[in-house]
């Protein structure tokens, strides 16, 4: 069923996941609920912002909680456009672009999440769907939306030196035209015949998603789309355990640390050209790197994001105050007398409380003295 063998050496990683998952499913069970919905928030804020500024995009987490915060409060279909001048208005022009990419990917992770289960077996028109989802507030993505390529492109890595963005080939995708539209339906075919027969459902996602990656179906987007499809996999998948962790855990916050490495490995799997026949390519390398980003994300998010949530309920009420006080400013850096002015917390308690917020690393601080300014960090 699959196109590459899985070895003794994979086998055991593989195994060495499922039970990693089942340790972190009960410890999460044991967590209230509040603790797991901000764990959750989290998660999906880092795989918004990770997967979006792996193809450049410029907004922090910081930022992207604070639109996300804004969006879920409206809960309307038509909150981006309701909102989309002032978060605009907030982040400054030169942000626009991925503010669109970054809500965008929000809402295509969203359906993802919410919806896996219905969205099985996939389809063309899901994987159409999705990528309109993904590019739906982005206008000179309009012509192409839902639709396969016309134009023939690759797989590209983007990195910025000096202000220049740099790209360099990774490899070579499928032509645009029939040879794209066969490896597409012989690639969904497979993934349902797949997923549900086979032992490991990492090992599927694996090859579902380098093989999407290696044709570069759409236009543009693939990338996030692919990302996106790993947790669409482990989510229509039997691994019960896995399963349950994905929306509490970001991944892509793990290969974007390794981002270098990751296009390293799509060369390498593809040798640098795309294959009609998957058999040809060396998938065992990108499942490698897979379950490694699987053990970082599992082995620690959930830990780091309750901690997290611990240290906030812990705060005192001057603290929590002050932080509050940030949230409306994601994008600012704030001296102590703005924090006077936006709060009534006393002066001398005001300084306690920040340096409280410092050494808890909800802030950062920039310059000392009386030029000290502070960020809120995610």
């Amino acid at each position: 069923m699959l196109n590459y063998t899985i070895t003794d050496s994979l086998t055991k990683k593989l195994k060495a996941i499922g039970d990693l998952a089942a340790e972190k499913q009960a410890y999460l069970s044991s967590l209230d609920e509040t603790c797991r919905e901000f764990i959750k928030k989290s998660a999906r804020v880092s795989n918004i912002g990770s997967s979006t500024r792996i193809e450049n995009s410029i907004l922090t987490d910081t930022e992207i909680s604070w639109m996300d915060s804004v969006l879920s409060a409206d809960g309307k279909p038509t909150a981006f456009v309701n909102e989309k001048k002032y978060f605009e208005n907030k982040l400054s022009k030169d942000k626009e672009r991925s503010i669109e990419e970054v809500v965008g990917c929000r809402s295509m992770l969203g359906i993802i999440f919410n919806q896996a289960e219905d969205l099985f077996p996939i389809s063309q028109n899901v994987l159409c769907g999705l990528h309109r989802e993904l590019l739906q507030f982005y206008p000179q993505a309009e012509y192409h939306l839902g639709k396969y390529k016309t134009i023939s492109n690759n797989v590209v890595e983007k990195t910025s030196f000096e202000g220049r963005e740099i790209i360099r080939d990774v490899f070579k995708t499928a032509d645009p035209g029939p040879i794209t539209e066969a490896a597409m339906y012989d690639l969904v075919d497979w993934y349902n015949e797949t997923l549900t027969a086979h032992p490991w459902a990492a090992a599927v996602a694996s090859e579902f998603v380098f093989r999407f990656l290696a044709v570069h179906p759409f236009q543009d987007g693939n990338g996030r789309l692919g990302r996106g499809l790993f947790a669409l996999s482990i989510l229509q998948s039997n691994e019960k355990n896995l399963k349950a962790l994905m929306p509490f855990i970001a991944i892509d916050r793990h290969i974007e640390k390794n981002k270098q490495e990751y296009y390293l490995v799509l060369q390498r799997c593809s040798g640098g050209k795309f294959s009609a026949d998957p058999a040809k390519y060396e998938t065992q390398h990108f499942l490698t790197f897979m379950l490694k980003m699987l053990n970082d994300s599992v082995s620690n998010d959930i830990d780091h994001y309750a901690n997290k949530y611990k240290a906030y309920v812990e705060l005192a009420d001057a603290p929590r105050k002050a932080l509050d006080c940030f949230k409306e400013y994601p994008e600012r850096k704030l001296a102590l007398k703005d924090i006077l002015s936006l709060t009534d917390i006393p002066r001398r308690t005001a300084i306690h409380a920040i340096g409280a917020l410092v050494a808890k690393g909800f802030l950062q601080k920039y310059a000392k003295g009386s030029s000290a300014k502070y960020q809120l960090t995610f």
